[in-house]
């Protein structure tokens, strides 16, 4: 059985109620504190109190069972911020391009190229898909609807066609093949293969982004897909 573990503000109410109770229980029994043995009572009994309260705080928080908000489907772990964004696809193609043409997305209609490549790649591709709602909300907002591009990637030197900072493409499948191009060859082979090491280069605090809510977004639209919702 694990040993029990307080956490920072039971072990504060803690120390307090045995100090209270400690220094209580001295007047109480020599009858030399300030205060007389019938005054003292009450309040040695609310330092032991207190101390029971942190400890029920600490018990309830380790005792009680988590909830699970789903079942992964068979075969799939369940997802977290350290998720691995290879493996199997936990989305069909038919499934891609439903969100897309629900969404209005003039990219719809490359459902299957998503799925095709990503599992050529090794790569799940619900997270090609995911990357492009967090960009670009699927090629409807900001610059992605000029570029084509569905991850909005950084412009490099020799690269052959640009709009401010970012790489453009003729047509969203070349944007798209780019993008699964990119996390392949330039990525996976760094050891980056989660979401937390990806997003750290991909879009890191020192460009502005919030590195936490990008991978809260992306992991979130993983693990709705996965369940056959939209």
């Amino acid at each position: 059985m694990p040993m029990l573990q307080l956490n920072g503000p039971a072990t504060f109410i803690v120390a307090v109620g045995f100090v209270l109770g400690l220094i209580l229980f001295v007047c109480w029994y020599t009858d030399s504190g300030p205060r007389s043995k019938g005054v003292s009572i009450p309040f040695l009994f609310l330092g032991v109190l207190i101390i029971i309260a942190a400890l029920w705080l600490s018990l309830s928080s380790q005792v009680l069972p988590k909830l699970h908000t789903f079942n992964p489907l068979p075969g799939q772990t369940t997802l977290s911020s350290s998720e691995m964004i290879t493996g199997k696809p936990t989305i069909t193609a038919q499934q891609i391009d439903s969100i897309l043409a629900q969404a209005g997305s003039p990219a719809k209609g490359l459902g299957s190229l998503f799925y095709d490549i990503g599992v050529n790649a090794g790569i799940n591709p619900a997270y090609a898909l995911a990357f492009f709602h967090h960009e670009s909300s699927y090629g409807l907002r900001g610059v992605a609807a000029l570029t084509h591009s569905i991850g909005n990637i950084i412009c490099t030197r020799g690269w052959p066609r640009c709009i401010g900072r970012f790489r453009s493409y003729t047509t969203w499948s070349d944007g798209l093949m780019d993008w699964y191009r990119l996390i392949k060859n330039e990525y996976l082979p760094q050891g980056w293969n989660t979401l937390t090491t990806i997003i750290a280069h991909y879009a890191p605090t020192s460009d502005g982004n919030s590195e936490q809510a990008y991978v809260q977004a992306v992991s979130s639209d993983v693990q709705r897909w996965s369940r056959g919702l939209v």
